[in-house]
């Protein structure tokens, strides 16, 4: 190990400009127009749209406080101008009539390099080639004219399957330690994994492998546990016996070449400040919107919207000249997480979970958006607290689902690092989508998976997350508010420990409830692998009788039940058994009659007793529709699905 921390000492010189240059995008290259897209398929009452796929490339003065927060890019290679350069994919979806759009642009932070938005909002397939018209869905974003636009900001995604890719400078002559962590839910042996970076020297005697059956499990190094490099970017590991397909691999090496991956948030802005007020790039190609956009809402679903935490956090939402990018951001599925971007050697897909990658960066403090002290380390901060100093936060309105609560943080949004409730700032709402898993399609179906034990969730956010859009663009055109918060709260006693007694789940038959969650630390990320410190106070959902969230938007077919939906599913034997299962849910069906449930054990009432005459549950999840309609937390448009999946 001596060796790999040697090189993590290095020297660089930079060239400096000899004279200050405004960041801009300098080239907006138009490579192709499918004009009408969706095979010429017509969204009344806007029309057809048209897709445009492009690139653009920005350059960036290193020196200027917009940018220097941006880890190591005072190191990177500047161009004869002494700026930074990176360049990213970009796509962008527009009414082919202007008139008809509504001069709002719909930013949708890629997962990945891949888009979901129109999976949520528009209960379509999940696809990146889109090409089909089933491919536009419902049409709900394109009937309502927006201009939707995508671009890649993650530096390690991989061509390929209409991914968006960005490409950011490689810091050269550099080396330093990197940890990467595999669960590889399989029992190849060996098992090949590939690295985030290459490695510096191939001796495997220089690598720290080790092996755990479980998070908490201290780390081993059995005799009969071995790695090679396949390659500078491959390593295959010799798996030892006792440990099943759960097992998590952990390997820190001396890995080199690491990328400005930061840069990808003043992507993001340069490209949307560009097409919100630039009428041209630096080579004078027009820009295609210029003119035709008012406003600007970011939508980011799990790692994209904990990409939008970040973004707000590190100040990203002002452009060089001090305009707003964004009016509004809607976070969805991100817990209080933020992700692992704005580091060396950073690893942007990294989520810290209960079973994996828990002790990666992104899980630190601050997990809220008011700026409050934690308790902990002394640290005063908050996702609001650059927005606040410079006078240009966002409205946010922010979604969670039940799984957040297990696996992502999100009680710590809603309360301080003592346990208490937290009131949040008049631009911010906070939504609990009740009982849902992390993300599911409109047309999924409950089923068993590889990996987890019981049968996953199927129910899906799209109906509340339309109505919530809505409500998000009426806020920031005419200051119509949102609807009030529905988030669990410990002032209310919806928010409590993690602990049977007090969340209240039923016992239901071979369902035993453990509060098994995510358990958030203090972290000393100065040493390798990074070390636990004290513990933070987290919650969970108080449940009613049927296991069903006592707060949060619950979807008309939950008000009528047929089975308790939880976000949360256990591992299954072979698979680190009792661990979270990722970010799936569950589905427990109801027993027909009351006979079926009492010789079961079942202590939730049956279907016949909660419905005993035809249409007494559809009239009872219309009657929850429109109450929704009235909260503004449904569409009118979106009643009758629910009422054709009762019939």
């Amino acid at each position: 190990m001596k060796r790999i921390l040697q090189g993590l000492a290095f020297a660089i010189s930079v060239v400096c400009p000899s004279q200050p240059v405004d960041a801009k995008v300098i080239k907006f290259e138009i490579l192709r127009t499918e004009s009408p897209a969706f095979e010429g398929r017509t969204f009344a009452p806007v029309g057809t749209y048209d897709r445009i796929i492009a690139r653009a490339t920005i350059a960036v003065p290193p020196d200027d406080p917009h940018n220097s927060v941006i880890a190591d890019i005072d190191h990177a290679p500047r161009n004869a101008h002494g700026l930074v350069e990176a360049v990213s994919d970009v796509e962008i979806l527009r009414p082919t009539i202007a008139t008809g759009a509504n001069r709002r642009l719909f930013y949708e932070v890629v997962n990945r390099g891949n888009k979901a938005g129109l999976a949520l909002f528009n209960d379509a397939a999940v696809t990146n080639d889109l090409t089909k018209a089933a491919d536009a869905g419902n049409g709900f974003l394109m009937s309502r004219g927006y201009t939707i636009v995508w671009s890649g900001w993650q530096g390690d995604t991989a061509a390929g399957g209409g991914r968006l890719t960005f490409s950011p400078p490689i810091v050269p002559q550099v080396t330093g330690l990197s940890r990467e962590e595999f669960v590889f839910d399989h029992s190849e042996n060996p098992a090949v994994a590939k690295l985030s970076y290459p490695a510096a020297d191939l001796d495997p005697a220089q690598v720290k492998l080790t092996v755990r059956a479980r998070e908490s499990d201290p780390r081993s190094e059995p005799s009969d546990l071995s790695m090679k490099f396949e390659d500078p970017n491959r390593i295959a590991i010799s798996r030892p016996a006792g440990f099943d397909a759960g097992a998590i691999y952990e390997l820190i090496y001396l890995a080199k070449d690491p990328k400005v991956m930061g840069l990808g948030f003043a992507t993001t802005r340069d490209i949307i400040s560009f097409l919100r007020y630039d009428k041209a790039d630096e080579e004078g190609t027009p820009n295609l919107l210029a003119g035709h956009i008012d406003r600007a809402i970011a939508f980011g679903v799990s790692q994209s919207g904990r990409y939008l935490h970040d973004f707000l956090y590190l100040g990203f939402n002002a452009d060089e000249a001090g305009r707003m990018v964004f009016d509004a951001l809607m976070p969805h599925v991100a817990g209080g997480k933020k992700t692992f971007t704005n580091y060396r050697f950073s690893q942007p897909g990294r989520s810290p979970y209960q079973h994996a990658d828990t002790v990666y960066p992104g899980s630190e403090f601050p997990f809220t958006y008011p700026v409050i002290t934690d308790t902990l380390t002394g640290r005063t901060d908050g996702l609001l607290a650059r927005c606040l100093a410079a006078g240009n936060c966002p409205k946010i309105i922010k979604t969670d689902s039940e799984i957040e609560f297990y696996q992502q943080r999100a009680s710590l949004v809603a309360t301080d690092t003592q346990g208490n409730a937290l009131a949040m700032p008049d631009n911010v709402r906070l939504f609990l989508i009740s009982n849902l898993q992390h993300f599911a399609l409109a047309t999924d179906r409950s089923a068993l998976t590889r990996t987890c034990m019981f049968p996953t969730n199927p129910l899906h956010a799209g109906p509340p997350a339309r109505a919530l859009l809505v409500a998000l663009d009426q806020w920031i055109t005419d200051g119509t508010l949102p609807p009030p918060s529905r988030y669990p709260s410990r002032d209310d006693g919806s928010l409590v420990p993690p602990i049977p007694e007090a969340v209240g789940f039923p016992r239901i038959p071979g369902v035993v409830y453990t509060g098994r969650m995510t358990q958030p630390t203090v972290i000393n990320f100065d040493v390798v692998p990074p070390v636990k410190g004290a513990a933070y106070p987290v919650f969970v959902p108080k449940t009613d009788a049927d296991g069903r969230d006592i707060a949060g938007v619950h979807l008309p077919t939950l008000e009528a039940p047929v089975a308790t939906h939880t976000g949360w599913n256990f591992r299954k034997a072979g698979f680190a058994e009792g661990e979270l299962c990722d970010n799936n849910g569950s589905m427990f069906p109801f027993a027909a009659t009351r006979e079926e449930r009492l010789s079961n054990g079942d202590p939730r009432l049956s279907l016949a007793e909660r419905f005993p005459k035809e249409g007494d549950r559809a009239a009872a999840v219309l009657t929850a529709a429109k109450q929704l309609v009235q909260d503004r937390l449904l569409l009118e448009q979106d009643v009758k699905l629910f009422m054709a999946s009762v019939k």
